[in-house]
């Protein structure tokens, strides 16, 4: 069944073109092949020739060989070209490939735009923001709690002592306000007497989440 049958799809005429193109590289290597091998057995008899001292018949041998070195050259541009018209088909086919697939997404994208309410996908947007403040919030304000709870005023004490143990193993005198009296005792009062306001805006702000 020829590539020029009037039932053929386009995509079943390419791929006979494509076989076609493909049988005539064949032919061209075969035949350049044999030319080679010919171009080979020339030069061995022109220096055979050549060793006889025969300098008519090996000029004209030389010239055989010329033509012949010619003709392979011609194999080898015909060959590309051939090549080169074999890739044009590949580009075509892959084109048309790209254009059915956009042709079946095409209808897909507009019934889904149809669907799409952009009045309802902003409000569910602008909940979802809402919510989502909300439960940072939440997040945010049981960490300072739980913190709170935890706190214990001798652990500013405890860290300070470590902090000058560590300085004093480095070699670094510490300073005499520091020995006289700790900064966890100095801050102790006010970190007792700030936790009731602290208490009272976590749950100002509780509130205000309900």
């Amino acid at each position: 069944m020829g590539a020029s049958n009037p039932k053929l799809t386009p995509q079943e005429q390419m791929r006979e073109h494509r076989r076609g193109l493909k049988r005539a590289m064949r032919e061209l290597d075969r035949e350049r092949t044999h030319l080679q091998m010919e171009e080979k057995k020339l030069i061995a008899e022109i220096k055979k020739l050549a060793k006889q001292n025969q300098i008519g018949p090996l000029k004209v041998m030389a010239k055989d060989l010329v033509r012949l070195r010619r003709h392979v050259q011609k194999f080898y541009e015909m060959k590309s070209q051939l090549q080169g018209v074999d890739l044009r088909l590949q580009t075509m086919r892959s084109t048309q490939a790209m254009s059915e697939a956009l042709r079946g997404v095409t209808p897909a994208l507009v019934a889904f735009n149809k669907q799409m309410n952009l009045p309802e996908l902003n409000r569910m947007m602008q909940e979802f923001y809402k919510e989502n403040q909300r439960m940072e919030m939440t997040e945010e304000m049981m960490g300072e709690a739980v913190d709170m709870a935890l706190d214990n005023p001798n652990d500013v004490e405890e860290s300070d002592n470590v902090v000058n143990q560590v300085l004093s193993e480095l070699g670094v005198e510490v300073a005499a306000s520091l020995e006289s009296a700790p900064a966890g005792k100095l801050n102790k009062p006010v970190v007792e007497e700030s936790k009731e306001p602290q208490m009272a805006d976590l749950e100002s702000r509780f509130n205000a989440l309900k």
